[in-house]
């Protein structure tokens, strides 16, 4: 794995006003609004410095992001690490007994492949893997 944060993942129940709120936070503008509806998500990315900020809207009631919020309220939902081979990392991270969320990597948002592991495995934080798509 790299050492990069690819981007930190924040809930929020109002992609619109969430919008806003970082807009005015970071100084600078949304550079991408993507559905997601494999995930049932809505997302909106911003840029500080090299850093990124993905806020995630829930589209449909039963998504990850609407279960998150329901239970936890809006915050931090995970942390996206950059990888180079998200197939390899994935069997690594599996046979070092950490729990992998899914058996292939799926397409994201922002023209990622992604995977998840699971938060029980890390210490409570749910962790993104994303590869680039080529």
């Amino acid at each position: 794995m790299t050492n990069n944060i690819e981007h930190i993942g924040i809930a929020v129940k109002d992609l619109e006003a969430a919008k806003s709120i970082y807009e005015k936070l970071l100084g600078t503008v949304c550079y991408k609004v993507e559905a997601v509806e494999s995930e049932g998500v809505a997302t909106a990315f911003l840029k500080s410095g090299v850093n990124k900020i993905e806020l995630l809207e829930a589209s449909i009631l039963e998504s990850p992001i609407a279960k998150f919020i329901d239970k936890r309220g809006e915050g931090i939902h995970h942390i996206a690490f950059e990888v180079d081979d998200i197939e390899s990392e994935m069997a690594r991270l599996a046979a070092e007994g950490f729990t992998i969320l899914s058996d292939k990597p799926k397409k994201g948002a922002d023209n990622k492949l992604v995977c998840f592991v699971h938060p029980k495995s890390v210490n409570g934080v749910l962790i993104e893997l994303c590869q680039e798509i080529k």
